[in-house]
């Protein structure tokens, strides 16, 4: 039996052929039956260069190709694989090279940087706002390719404490369970609807995509390509029935956006992806009303583990409101979350532990790298690597991330790798990345260095990050130290360190020297 995402948008051609499919700004770019009669086209044209299950990178900001693109790979039977724009050239290297990609897709902006990259394997980078671009377009389309559930589609790079980014493989499968989590928890979506995506269509926005598409929604693309508070104002004059992805962070800088005082046209504000502090939620509620949906997820299992839907943001008389607006929700219809100990045994309510996930939306495994994937998928259960308890109603709050993610506007800094880097200066003997909380980013990054001889220069250290990782993952302040604290088996203490960050700091030795 195929399946294949692909036919989402073939079946909304057929029944809304004129209803509008693709924006940018307020112009209308395209209606159903041309969005798809272009990526029958285009899938034709990558289907003639390419292989069934060959990958396909996209390095791009958000634009209308991202939408023509993602449907041409699967309508084509190859597997698209977005990645974080905002990633030094090295860091793009290596996922090109370790998916395999065979062809790599950029936005004028994005492209000079790609173009010279090193990948064996790779055979062109192809600028979308280019000849080159339009040239892949065949005359006439070509049939969905047939596409099993198990089958490959979305390559998502994450990282863990390894340093090294990791391919979380989705399947057709898990894009379908994510799209039916949508529909059962997260909104509907009526005739007229819009999506706005202001947040990166490499992560969730792209996600969202699906659902809008499924029921005839209007993919509305910045003309800016990312998220500005007073171009989302401007749109939702424009559009109507308007829902969006955002960061906590996007929607503290909404909320404070002075004057617009009319958000009738706004349906829906999603969020996720860091911590939403009670008080920023119920600022976002005066200012939209209950128009808020939280999700909790990550790469293994994307925007679907657990959901804080709109009718619990409203239950306002309900004697643990303020702690359900601390929690993230409760489990997404057909997936099963448990707090475990280290023996994976589940906890009782209020008992911290292990978030496990079992359900149609954790992915296959990480992309070749089945010991990585054996370990977390051991047992059936998907271990997040977060700590978290449940309460008696199934509402999980996160307590922790026992892999030490720092989340800053919503992009995942993993600190080993910022460690790697830092420790190649010559001036630098042990060094220790934490998150500390912050009202604007939601975690800040901090590292903690423990000097070789003489103290090494803050400029330094900032070129050092910026020659190698992208910028958002540069510490925002370096503290010098004696000695990092450490357990008995040698390992770094980070809660001693994130404890040090809390309150009037007294720090070991050394007063925080170089604040960047």
């Amino acid at each position: 039996m195929s399946v294949n995402v692909a036919h989402l948008l073939a079946r909304a051609a057929q029944a809304y052929p004129q209803r509008p499919a693709l924006a940018q700004g307020a112009r209308l770019l395209a209606s159903y039956a041309e969005l798809a009669a272009r990526v029958g086209r285009l899938a034709a044209g990558l289907a003639a260069r390419l292989q069934p299950n060959d990958r396909v990178g996209l390095v791009m900001k958000n634009c209308p190709a991202y939408v023509e693109l993602m449907f041409a790979c699967w309508h084509a039977g190859v597997v698209v694989v977005p990645i974080n724009a905002k990633l030094h050239p090295k860091e793009l290297e290596f996922i090109l090279a370790d998916s395999g990609a065979r062809l790599c897709f950029a936005t004028a902006d994005l492209y000079a940087a790609v173009a010279p990259l090193a990948v064996a394997g790779l055979e062109q980078v192809i600028d979308v706002d280019g000849p080159a671009y339009a040239g892949l377009f065949a005359p006439a389309p070509m049939p969905i390719a047939p596409r099993t559930a198990n089958d490959a589609a979305w390559l998502f790079y994450t990282s863990g404490t390894t340093g090294r980014p990791k391919g979380v493989t989705l399947s057709m499968r898990n894009l379908m369970a994510a799209l039916l989590n949508y529909f059962s928890d997260v909104d509907s979506i009526a005739p007229g609807d819009a999506i706005i995506h202001a947040a990166p269509m490499s992560h969730g926005s792209g996600f969202y995509m699906l659902p809008h598409v499924a029921h005839g929604g209007l993919n509305v693309v910045p003309e800016s390509g990312g998220f500005d508070p007073a171009e989302i104002f401007a749109l939702l004059k424009t559009h109507r029935g308007v829902t969006m992805f955002a960061a906590p962070t996007m929607v503290k800088r909404l909320v404070e956006h002075p004057g617009e005082a009319d958000t009738s046209a706004l349906k829906t504000i999603i969020y996720g992806g860091g911590p939403m502090y009670v008080a920023d939620c119920k600022a976002a509620l005066r200012r939209f009303g209950f128009k808020l949906v939280q999700i909790y997820g990550q790469g293994e299992s994307p925007m679907t583990i657990t959901c804080l839907d709109k009718a619990m943001h409203a239950d306002t008389a309900h004697p643990r409101y303020e702690q359900r607006l601390a929690s993230v929700g409760h489990a997404f219809t057909g997936v099963e979350v448990r707090v475990a100990d280290a023996d994976d045994r589940p906890l009782p309510a209020g008992e911290i532990g292990e978030i496990l996930v079992r359900g149609d939306t954790v992915m296959a495994g990480y992309w070749n790298n089945p010991g990585a994937s054996a370990e977390t998928l051991r047992n059936g259960w998907l271990h997040t690597g977060d700590v978290g308890s449940l309460d008696e109603d199934g509402f999980l709050t996160l307590k922790d991330r026992s892999k030490d993610v720092i989340i800053s506007g919503g992009s995942n800094i993993y600190p080993r790798e910022v460690e790697e880097v830092l420790l190649r200066h010559p001036a630098v003997s042990e060094v220790s990345v934490v998150g500390q909380a912050d009202p604007e980013w939601g975690e800040i990054v901090i590292a903690f260095i423990v000097p070789r001889g003489h103290a090494p220069d803050s400029a330094e250290l900032d070129t050092l990050c910026l020659d190698n990782i992208a910028r958002f993952k540069r510490p925002k302040r370096y503290v010098m130290v004696d000695s990092l604290p450490k357990n008995n088996t040698g390992k770094v203490l980070k809660t001693r360190l994130r404890e040090l960050l809390v309150g009037p700091a007294t720090f070991p030795a050394h007063e925080p020297r170089y604040p960047s």
